[in-house]
């Protein structure tokens, strides 16, 4: 497999969550949660104008976005994906978790999934994250999949490269 789009979008499965492709449906559930170009939704119809442009940039082969799906309960309760292009065989993981499931381990399950898809299926080469420094919870996070800093890129950016294949 390749970079995407695909003909089947991708479903991955682990013992608590489901990544799966975000409906219109979702976006009630997402808005507080929703960002385009680093601009938050305020309403329901601004997050589904930035999903419609997050499934653009799927189709054309710049990012591979999943709803993060609590599989007890069927709810959405976070984002993550692969954002801005795969130009050098990279991929940059980005991720967001509704403030009511965070802590719960959501994220470092639904990572773990994202990053094996990108090896094994999208065939990347290198995969990074950038985060804030002040993102203590997202640094951490990253530490804990692995991810090592690799350089300061301003005072205001941090980026993160997986170490582990």
């Amino acid at each position: 497999m390749q970079p995407p789009p695909y003909t089947r979008f991708p479903v991955l499965t682990a013992d608590t969550i489901v990544l799966r492709e975000i409906t219109p449906m979702d976006c009630k559930d997402i808005v507080e949660i929703s960002f385009y170009d680093g601009k938050p939704a305020s309403t329901e119809q601004e997050a589904l104008a930035m999903q419609q442009r997050i499934d653009a940039d799927y189709q054309n082969g710049d990012s591979v976005h999943w709803g993060i799906v609590d599989k007890n309960t069927n709810i959405i309760v976070g984002t993550c994906g692969y954002y801005r292009g795969f130009a050098e065989k990279t991929g940059e993981l980005g991720c967001v978790l509704r403030p009511a499931f965070q802590g719960k381990g959501y994220m470092t399950a639904a990572l773990k999934l994202a990053i094996e898809f990108g090896i094994h299926q999208i065939k990347l080469e290198k995969i990074i994250a950038i985060t804030s420094p002040q993102n203590s919870k997202a640094i951490q996070l990253l530490h804990r999949l692995q991810l090592e800093k690799i350089a300061d890129l301003d005072p205001d950016t941090v980026k993160y490269k997986a170490t582990n294949f």
